[in-house]
């Protein structure tokens, strides 16, 4: 049984949902196990403080709605992978192992630190006998000029770079490269890390990730190359959360000219 926490917050301009409607479940609620086909969620005509993402397997998973800065008229669903239970986990690799696996890469990068955990459970189910890890720590032998800036939106006051251990390259040599990450939202911190691969000479052939919150990510991918929006293959997709009348969210009409791009994202 879900409890709910009701606190009051209305945000600037145009009026939208208060706390009580994006209100945070308990802990147990989110990430921890996926919904019965009779949850009363599924049916509502808008989500309060939970939003039932689909898996491709068609199993519903439910994640806290989280208020983007601003005016307090949009939201995500966010994804925080390594508070989830192991079934949850393994469930999500084991939907996106699916997604790549006809893909004939053969060695798997994973991206820190959310991605990490992600990375290893695909690589294994792949039969890999290995991943390599990317990494936000500068270990004294590490080479500047393999590295990148890394934005972070959930942490604007830290400045990181994302490092590739030279020692890793020769890992790498000739192989058809899958790059795991957890989310992929604005698409910087994905850009970063598919910058510094592609600097290193090593590309990736795809791109898998948790869950692909919003579109915003694909036109920041496609200024750094047309094909990388293509070869995103994801275990799950949440949508911009846009108020309903009910003082609940719902998903953003998308029109042509697509969806609004989030202020906010990663982890959140």
């Amino acid at each position: 049984m879900r409890s709910w926490k009701s606190e009051t917050r209305t945000g600037r301009g145009s009026p939208g949902p208060t706390d009580a409607a994006v209100a945070a479940a308990s802990p147990p609620d989110f990430w921890q196990d996926f919904l019965r086909a009779d949850d009363p969620v599924l049916t509502a005509p808008s989500y309060q403080a939970g939003y039932p993402a689909r898996l491709a397997d068609g199993r519903r998973l439910l994640l806290p709605i989280r208020v983007l800065p601003g005016d307090g008229t949009r939201a995500v669903a966010s994804l925080i992978l390594n508070q989830a239970s192991f079934r949850v986990m393994d469930a999500i690799a084991d939907v996106l192992t699916a997604q790549v696996a006809q893909l004939g890469t053969d060695v798997v990068i994973g991206v820190p630190t959310l991605g990490l955990p992600l990375a290893e459970g695909v690589a294994r189910r792949l039969g890999h006998p290995r991943m390599v890890a990317l990494s936000t720590s500068r270990k004294f032998w590490y080479d500047d000029g393999l590295s990148e800036p890394l934005s972070s939106i959930t942490s604007p006051q830290q400045s990181k770079r994302v490092y590739l251990d030279p020692r890793s390259l020769a890992l790498l040599d000739g192989h058809r490269i899958l790059l795991v990450d957890d989310v992929v939202s604005t698409g910087s911190s994905l850009s970063a890390v598919l910058r510094l691969l592609v600097k290193a000479g090593r590309p990736p052939t795809a791109i898998g990730v948790a869950m692909t919150q919003t579109q915003a990510w694909r036109a920041i991918l496609g200024r750094i190359g047309d094909r990388w929006p293509t070869v995103v293959r994801s275990a799950m997709h949440t949508p911009l959360l846009v108020p309903h009348q009910d003082g609940g969210w719902r998903p953003e009409a998308v029109t042509l000219s697509g969806p609004r791009t989030p202020s906010s994202t990663r982890g959140a």
